[in-house]
């Protein structure tokens, strides 16, 4: 009991701080791309790119290595362990680090001219260099608080890191001139790294805040490197591939958009639109899972360290019923609501259609962060990544192939096909290792009719605020919606015994 409470209480802790983030994160975002428009934003995405495997380097997989190490010697009890493992993983965190930043800066120059049509210089690229060590032991010393359940600590970096970009960015925008692509990436990125170094300090100073000091002899280090060699080597190489994958689609695409009629420019603009707009509002309401789903990593650790497979069954089943439902809520509104979003985030339609398409894709992208946490907790971190690997290269292939000839329909349809197979295979890896079962008309079935009769609903609600103001008038319905669906799943939930008593025949 104690230990769900813990948890529970560090899920909260990270769900209020991850929301209260996002939300400003998004809304700053919102802004950004009002001012300088999706062209810009779809180069800075192909930037970030970029960042996002210089990241993966840096880290190698020695985070979740110190997750797991840690998560098992304090169930073990073996306190010691924990010092020498942390110790060992900072050590490799540094060294990655370092060798990356040379990297970065070393081929900054052929990345710009090769991978970016020379629209921006080599600058922002040779800045995302000097924070990435910092990134590194960062990421090791997060693994550490989770593992220890001290995911308030985390929280609090994260707010640090958070308002330091944000003031950061205000500052260096009306300091520093931001009338090229060029100079607000720089600008960006710059504020990016700041901020890093904010979060960073504040982790070292957790850190020797809290652990305990212990020797070891030159003999238990060796075995230390091994074990965390053992975790994070098969993570660090599928990782390096899945994010050399990954940056590679991410470039594919405008190119390839290109063949299909569009200028680079508007190619850009256009994977701007999509990847800078449409999918940050999509995966905004993720927030209230992720930071759940990462502390399902070292609670299925210690639960399959400790030999308890009924455990994680019930729990697994449990936290699916969730997902579903709340993912399914969070899709429908999307879908219904499409347009009037559009309107309401970005002040135009043309992400409208988009949202309405990728809509459905909500319920599989959130319930496959969950398969994914779960298979990491339970030591699948290889088949996560295979799977991921196997996702990349035939979206790869579709995007070569399609896109030249079917243009944004292709490359959407792309985005579905990807997000559908990754859940499809993460589900199948899962149920070799868990029995669970999905309830499909309890979770998926019943919450998907609730959606539709809270829509039509509000839609008979909305012809008595057609005088409001159409902001007003958009808040209220989809807040009426969202105030139906929750009423009806949880109605529904209590007396589903009562209502729907022939229905445990479909799940024997």
């Amino acid at each position: 009991m104690r230990k769900a409470k813990l948890f529970l209480i560090n899920g909260l802790i990270l769900t209020l701080t991850a929301v209260l983030m996002r939300g400003a994160g998004f809304i700053f975002n919102i802004y950004i791309a009002n001012q300088v428009g999706s062209e810009a934003i779809g180069v800075f995405t192909l930037v970030m790119s970029v960042y996002l495997f210089a990241i993966t380097i840096a880290t190698s997989g020695i985070s979740l290595a110190c997750t797991c190490l840690v998560s098992e010697a304090l169930a073990k009890n073996e306190h010691q362990t924990v010092t020498k493992a942390v110790r060992t993983c900072i050590f490799f965190s540094v060294i990655l680090g370092l060798v990356t930043m040379v990297l970065i800066i070393s081929t900054s120059s052929c990345l710009s001219q090769t991978w970016l049509k020379r629209m921006i210089s080599a600058k922002p690229l040779i800045i995302i260099g000097f924070g990435l060590p910092l990134i590194a032991v960062s990421s090791v010393l997060n693994g550490y608080f989770s593992a220890i359940g001290k995911s308030y600590r985390n929280a609090i970096a994260q707010v640090v890191e958070f308002t330091a970009k944000l003031i950061a960015t205000l500052l260096l925008l009306k300091l520093m001139p931001s009338d090229t692509i060029e100079s607000i990436c720089v600008i960006l990125i710059l504020a990016d790294v700041l901020s890093e170094i904010f979060s960073f300090s504040l982790n070292l100073i957790f850190y020797f805040s809290h652990r305990k000091l212990s020797r070891s002899s030159c003999r238990e280090k060796l075995t230390m490197k091994r074990q965390i060699f053992r975790i994070a080597f098969p993570v660090a190489i599928t990782s390096y591939i899945k994010s050399g994958l990954s940056s590679l689609k991410q470039f594919l695409i405008p190119l390839r958009l290109e063949l299909s009629g569009l200028t680079y420019s508007m190619a850009v603009s256009s994977y701007g639109m999509i990847q800078g707009m449409v999918m940050p509002a999509l995966l905004f309401a993720s927030v209230f899972i992720g930071s759940f789903s990462n502390l399902l990593v070292p609670e299925f650790s210690r639960l399959l360290a400790g030999g308890n497979p009924k455990r994680m069954k019930t729990v697994s089943e449990q936290i699916f019923h969730l997902t579903f439902v709340f993912s399914i809520g969070i899709g429908s509104l999307f879908f219904f609501f499409s347009h009037e979003l559009s309107l309401l985030i970005y002040q135009n339609m043309d992400c409208g259609k988009w949202l309405k398409l990728l809509a459905p894709m909500v319920v599989f992208m959130y319930v496959d962060t969950i398969f994914d946490s779960l298979l990491k907790g339970i030591n699948e971190q290889f088949g996560v990544m295979c799977c991921n690997i196997l996702d990349l290269v035939l979206t790869i292939l579709f995007i070569y192939f399609l896109v030249p000839h079917f243009g944004m329909v292709g490359y959407v349809f792309t985005i579905c096909f990807s997000e559908i197979l990754n859940f499809t295979i993460s589900s199948y890896q899962l149920k070799r290792r868990i029995p669970y079962r999905i309830h499909w008309i309890y979770s998926i079935f019943i919450p998907l009719l609730i959606s539709g009769i809270s829509y039509i609903f509000v839609s008979w609600i909305g012809q008595f605020l057609l005088s409001l103001p159409f902001i007003f008038a958009t808040v209220i319905k989809i807040a009426l919606f969202l105030l139906v669906f929750s009423l009806g799943c949880l109605l529904i939930h209590k007396r589903q015994k009562l209502v729907f008593p022939f229905l445990p025949l479909f799940h024997r």
